[in-house]
């Protein structure tokens, strides 16, 4: 604490006589942890596989047996789930897109350089515009997605990209050999049902349409929009997506995919994360 005082009353005493330049970003000699594992692990990959592929076989054993969706029904919770029976709606799966279904390759490689600055929403939007031919197929999405559709189930996309940049969006899916993701039909983007960047609208739009038996995504938020409300604890929320009432959808309808580079997670600190009754220092000899 006294250095940081002492570099303060420093910084005050040069100010009269020089300009603080704004401060840079600077540029990383390596990438950070969570790119090698995300990008360059094959424990990633294997993991990222592994669920694409247990959803895809789900979806083609159950593609005309389950009588009800996956989607939380209004007005229930993940702990007080209810689901709408499906009738005789056609079914479909719901994916979100980025890093569940595209690995943003390029805009991870440029704020891996630039030393993973905070989340900067004009440079996402570019990203969002110009960055169709950079990305790169989540392991085992294509075939997943080509087996579910074999089975004769619509795909549709759940995505926070904003609805501006819905051609860009299709076009970055396309690279990869994932067609058919038509705006309004099959590619539901922030701002087509309700503003802002909540989910839930667009799953009971999908969900009116279709009945929903698959969902797969990188967060929690990807399944229902409770789990990342702002109140709660990190603990809190990490109990609540393993409550005894949800619980069993793990595996069962949804599916998650392993991303260690963003999420509602990243404010979690040292008395979140340790309980003080779970904590270890070696005894002084």
């Amino acid at each position: 604490m006294i250095r940081g005082l002492t570099l303060a009353a420093s910084a005050l005493a040069l100010s009269a006589c020089a300009t603080t330049p704004p401060p840079q970003t600077m540029a990383a000699s390596q990438p950070g942890r969570q790119y090698r594992w995300q990008l360059g692990s094959g424990e990633a990959a294997v993991l990222s596989r592994q669920a694409h592929l247990a959803m895809a076989a789900f979806v083609a054993a159950h593609a005309k047996g389950l009588a009800s969706s996956v989607v939380l029904a209004a007005g229930s919770t993940p702990a007080a789930p209810r689901f709408g029976a499906c009738g005789n709606r056609p079914r479909a799966v719901v994916y979100d897109i980025d890093e569940t279904v595209l690995l943003n390759t390029g805009a991870n490689y440029d704020s891996a350089v630039r030393g993973d600055p905070p989340f900067d929403p004009a440079r996402w939007a570019a990203w969002e515009r110009d960055g169709a031919n950079a990305v790169e197929p989540v392991p085992g999405v294509v075939e997943a997605i080509a087996a579910i559709r074999a089975a004769g189930v619509t795909v549709v996309f759940n995505s926070n990209r904003d609805r501006s940049a819905a051609a860009p969006t299709a076009a970055a899916l396309a690279s990869v050999g994932i067609d058919k993701a038509v705006p309004g039909e099959t590619l539901f983007l922030k701002g087509d049902v309700a503003p802002g960047s909540a989910k839930d609208p667009r799953r009971a739009a999908i969900d009116t349409k279709y009945c929903v038996i698959a969902m797969a995504g990188d967060n929690l938020g990807d399944f229902a929009d409770a789990f990342n409300d702002k109140a709660l604890s990190t603990p809190t929320r990490r109990a609540l997506a393993q409550n005894a009432r949800i619980s069993p959808l793990w595996g069962n309808g949804w599916f998650l995919i392993p991303n260690a580079l963003y999420g509602a997670w990243e404010g979690a600190g040292f008395d979140d994360l340790f309980p003080a009754n779970k904590r270890w220092t070696p005894k002084e000899k």
